[in-house]
């Protein structure tokens, strides 16, 4: 797939949650050339509003607006988790089409699952997020006629220099190598959710771990189980389109 001509102004990664996608917005706020933005739309859903600026803002379609005025005065890049379904994302065409370059976040399930229930013991369903996250990258792919920007988590962690020069070349910015590593610290803007992102506030680069505690066992878990089997061929389709290192 060829390198995107332009870089982009607003730069968008949909993740599915519990995907090291703290650490990759760490990496992207360490580069310097973007303003960053974490979560807005998720904090959106979660508390009923999101700041961006200072400015409060209540609905989608505002937040979409402000980010398309922010990125007018400087190239910004937002970090989002589909742990729910963001109906004013997927009614702005425009947004979706023209408007930023939208790349996506995988990790297989069973270790995303796993995550997120030590967190989150009542998790439900919809909240491990592949299924959004495929509807997002769906109408990107179908809108744009080009195949939208997958990476692997365990790519980014196994060969993380690679992995995000590609993953640069593709979305049409430089490639900072400098920016693979940081310093260690909470972020004011994790504030909100802050006990979800205690590994990213510890790191200091995408390192690679073992296997995720309890991710073999969610497949034979009476209610684990079932949300695996509902997620993982939308994973499946994902990782398909993944960027290959």
């Amino acid at each position: 797939m060829p390198a995107r001509e332009a870089s982009p102004s607003l730069l968008i990664l949909w993740s599915a949650p519990r995907s090291r996608s703290t650490a990759f917005f760490r990496m992207m706020a360490e580069r310097g050339d973007f303003d960053a933005v974490h979560e807005p739309f998720s904090y959106l859903a979660e508390f009923g509003r999101a700041e961006l600026g200072g400015a409060p803002l209540t609905t989608e379609a505002e937040l979409i607006g402000r980010l398309r005025e922010r990125s007018r005065e400087h190239p910004v890049f937002v970090k989002d988790t589909t742990d729910e379904r963001y109906p004013g994302v997927l009614a702005d065409e425009d947004f979706l089409a023209r408007d930023a370059e939208h790349a996506f976040l995988i990790r297989h399930p069973s270790e995303t699952i796993a995550s997120y229930r030590r967190l989150n013991p009542g998790v439900e369903r919809h909240q491990i997020g592949f299924e959004a996250q495929h509807e997002i990258f769906t109408a990107v792919r179908r809108l744009t006629g080009r195949e939208p920007v997958v990476v692997d988590a365990a790519d980014l962690v196994a060969r993380p220099e690679a992995t995000v020069a590609s993953f640069c070349a593709r979305v049409g910015i430089g490639f900072r190598p400098e920016a693979l590593t940081w310093r260690a610290e909470q972020r004011e803007e994790w504030t909100p959710s802050q006990r979800w992102h205690a590994d990213a506030a510890a790191s200091t680069g995408f390192r690679k771990s073992g296997p995720e505690r309890g991710a073999e066992d969610v497949a034979a878990h009476p209610v684990l189980g079932d949300y695996l089997r509902h997620h993982l061929p939308y994973y499946e389709e994902l990782h398909a389109h993944r960027l290959t290192v």
